[in-house]
C-alpha cells in the first residue's frame, strides 16, 4: 500500500484559516484604495466616487518633489546594491568551500537578521560624524544607507541562480581558451541576467518603501514620499493621503508583478 503524502491543504480548518488570513490582510488595504476615490473631505464619511484627491496629489509639488527623490534614490541605491550584490555572489559561489564562508553569508545577509530600527541608529551615529567632519548634507548619505540595507535582497536571488547554474558552459569557455572576463561577459553574465533584473527591482521596491532609515538618516528638505506621508498623517490626513498610497501600491504591485514573472523563467542551463 502506497504511502500517502502530507498535504497542508486536506488538513481540517485549512481552508478557513487561509481564507480569514487573506481577509485580515487585504481588507484594510482595500478599504485605503476604496477611499482614495472618496468625494468627501473625511476618511471615514463616503461622499460618493471622485477623482479628486487623484488630481490633489498629482498637482502637489510637495509629492512631486518627494515621489522624484524617492525614484533617484531607489534606483541608485538599487543599482549600487546589485552591483555589490553580483560581485558578492560570485565571490561566494564560483570557489570551493573554505572556513569563514558561512560567516561571510552571515555578514553580506545581516541586514536581514538584525531590526531595522538597529540599523538606522547607527547609519545615523555615522553619518553625523561624517557631517560634521566634511559639511555635505546632500541626498548621498541616504544613498548609501539605502544601498547598504538592500544588498542582502539583490544578493539572494542572484546567489540562488548562480548555485543552481552549470558549470559545463564557464568551463566550455576556458577550455576554448576564453580568460575569465569573456568567459564572465559572454557566458556567466548572459544567464544571470534575469534573476540580476529581479534583484535589482526587488532592491528598487525595498528602496522606495523605507520609511525607518530614511527618517533616522535624512536632512531637512530631503522628505521622500513615505516619510512625507508619514508627516501628513502627523499634521492632517485627508483621503489624499489615500490617494498617494493607492498609486504607490499600484508602482509597487506592478514592479513583484515583474519580479515574479523575471524569477519564475525556467534557467537556460
Amino acid at each position: 500500500m502506497a504511502e500517502r503524502r502530507f498535504d497542508i491543504r486536506s488538513q481540517p480548518g485549512f481552508g478557513l484559516i487561509a481564507l480569514f488570513t487573506f481577509f485580515a490582510l487585504y481588507l484594510p488595504i482595500a478599504t485605503l484604495v476604496a477611499y482614495s476615490f472618496n468625494a468627501s473631505d473625511s476618511l471615514s464619511a463616503w461622499g460618493g466616487f471622485s477623482l479628486r484627491w487623484f488630481a490633489s496629489a498629482l498637482e502637489n509639488n510637495a509629492v512631486q518633489a518627494a515621489a522624484m527623490r524617492s525614484i533617484i534614490i531607489a534606483l541608485w541605491a538599487a543599482g549600487l546594491a546589485t552591483i555589490a550584490a553580483t560581485m558578492a555572489a560570485l565571490a561566494t559561489t564560483r570557489t570551493e568551500p573554505y572556513r569563514g564562508l558561512t560567516a561571510k553569508y552571515a555578514v553580506i545577509n545581516q541586514p536581514l537578521m538584525i531590526p531595522e530600527i538597529v540599523t538606522a541608529v547607527a547609519l545615523l551615529i555615522v553619518f553625523s560624524r561624517i557631517k560634521v567632519w566634511t559639511g555635505y548634507s546632500g541626498l548621498g548619505y541616504l544613498i548609501l544607507a539605502h544601498t547598504a540595507f538592500c544588498i542582502p535582497f539583490a544578493y539572494l536571488p542572484i546567489r540562488a541562480r548562480l548555485e543552481s547554474m552549470d558549470l559545463t558552459l564557464e568551463r566550455a569557455a576556458a577550455d576554448l581558451y576564453a580568460t575569465p572576463w569573456q568567459a564572465f561577459r559572454f557566458v556567466t553574465l548572459p544567464l544571470l541576467r534575469p534573476a540580476i533584473i529581479a534583484g535589482f527591482m526587488l532592491a528598487f521596491v525595498i528602496s522606495l518603501d523605507d520609511v525607518v532609515i530614511t527618517e533616522f538618516v535624512k536632512s531637512g528638505g530631503q522628505d521622500t514620499l513615505p516619510t512625507y506621508m508619514l508627516g501628513q498623517i502627523r499634521r492632517e490626513t485627508t483621503p489624499e493621503i489615500n490617494a498617494i498610497a493607492t498609486i504607490f501600491l499600484g508602482a509597487s504591485t506592478v514592479l513583484i508583478v515583474i519580479f515574479f514573472f523575471i524569477n519564475r523563467r525556467k534557467p537556460q542551463a
